[in-house]
């Protein structure tokens, strides 16, 4: 009887334990994650992104939000100024993204520059942009194109 008892036992160990890292990783934000002497942090990465897309939204074009940067991502400190711009389409990314990029980082032995991409999307209910007109575009047969300049 305990044998028959045992994978289901397993089972709901490994769902309970899947769970709980699941509830750890999703309660993780990248607001502490700022730099230090060494290491660049998220935060700083994010918010140069969202002054670069705060600077394109007030051009009235298209309008944006910053996503979060990939939380695995670790870099170096800049030894400069952080530089920022669209992720050419050339790099292959599958959505629109902008570049953090830091031309010297701090003497390491990893690397000597690195760039980040940070994830944006479309605000929701455009009225008048390409995303709210890209319906009627696909209604009439043409096809959707999203602009991304660089």
């Amino acid at each position: 009887m305990a044998a028959d008892g045992a994978p289901l036992l397993r089972s709901m160990l490994f769902s309970v334990t899947l769970s709980a890292c699941g509830l750890g990783l999703a309660s993780w934000s990248i607001e502490p994650d700022r730099s230090t002497k060494d290491m660049h942090g998220l935060f700083e990465i994010r918010e140069e992104a969202r002054r670069f897309i705060a600077h394109e939204n007030a051009k009235g074009h298209q309008q944006w939000d910053v996503l979060e940067p990939n939380l695995k991502t670790l870099v170096p400190r800049c030894a400069v100024p952080l530089e920022t711009r669209w992720t050419p389409k050339s790099y292959g990314r599958s959505k629109p993204s902008v570049m953090v990029i830091c031309p010297a980082a701090v003497p390491n032995t990893v690397m000597r520059r690195w760039d980040v991409h940070v994830p944006v999307e479309r605000k929701p209910n455009q009225t008048g942009s390409p995303a709210a007109t890209s319906n009627r575009s696909e209604r009439s047969g043409a096809r959707p194109r999203l602009d991304v300049s660089e």
